[in-house]
């Protein structure tokens, strides 16, 4: 009876984890047959817990069992700990295709250390290849555990600030002006306004002295871009452009400054 109900147990969890894997691996484009190793091993659990059962409702075999399975529990514990790592990393790559913070093809930061486009998602590992072609491998289970910046979730359409420090003796307003020209000229700048908002006049391009620090006037213009790349390359195009313009125009961009005070010594009497 005992041995029935396990066959039974066992076949119904294969065939639920199965159609879980096979979902899964459909999303994350992987070959399902690589993780039958998890079925196989809630299966063995299962028949081992029908074997513990049944050696404990038999007398005769009860004192034979507790020396076997005591063996045996250690073999599991040592095993266990060693795919508790594994383990961990398929759970969060279950958790990722399902909870979606990023798909392949999103350009995502995660933490302060890998930026890049997400290239693959196993159920063990995320591949990103970031901006110098390299393929940054990450297991599931910390970039799980990581704050992660997705700049393409729901659109790509993004707003870039072109920052620049702004010299105290040069025109601001001027400046401001230059800056606003030079964005709404390129041709990968996006008209983002709402309708309400060109009917009220807003800027296609918003130009603000955003700080005064003690070395620069902190002028920012947010342009918006169609995506992540090309908004990088025209963040680019309006530095340089900018700057060409404020030579013309004889605005000066701000220099760190130190001033140093000499004490002078008077001779001793």
């Amino acid at each position: 009876m005992v041995l029935t109900i396990a066959v039974v147990v066992a076949r119904l969890l294969r065939f639920i984890m199965g159609r879980m894997i096979r979902g899964a691996s459909t999303k994350l484009k992987v070959d399902p047959t690589k993780y039958n190793f998890l079925k196989n091993a809630v299966e063995f659990i299962v028949y081992i817990i029908a074997l513990i059962v049944l050696f404990n409702s038999i007398p005769t075999l009860k004192s034979y069992g507790t020396a076997l399975f005591a063996g045996a529990g250690v073999l599991a514990a040592i095993v266990g700990f060693a795919s508790q790592s594994a383990f961990s990393n398929i759970v969060s790559g279950v958790f990722i295709v399902i909870f979606r913070p990023f798909s392949v093809g999103d350009r995502v930061k995660v933490g302060q250390l890998y930026s890049g486009d997400v290239e693959d998602i196993t159920l063990r590992h995320t591949v990103i290849k970031d901006f110098e072609n390299r393929r940054i491998v990450i297991p599931n289970s910390v970039i799980n555990n990581e704050t992660i910046i997705n700049s393409t979730l729901e659109n790509e359409v993004l707003c870039m600030f072109i920052e620049v420090g702004l010299s105290f003796d040069s025109d601001v307003d001027q400046a401001l002006r230059i800056m606003q020209e030079e964005a709404m000229k390129h041709p990968d700048c996006l008209d983002n306004r709402t309708p309400e908002e060109i009917e009220s006049g807003i800027p296609q391009v918003r130009v603000r002295l955003v700080n005064i620090s003690e070395t620069a006037l902190q002028l920012r213009a947010g342009a918006w871009a169609k995506d992540p790349a090309t908004g990088f390359a025209m963040k680019c195009d309006l530095l340089r452009s900018i700057k060409l313009r404020f030579d013309e125009a004889g605005l000066s961009l701000a220099r760190p400054q130190q001033t140093v005070y000499l004490k002078q010594q008077t001779p001793d009497a």
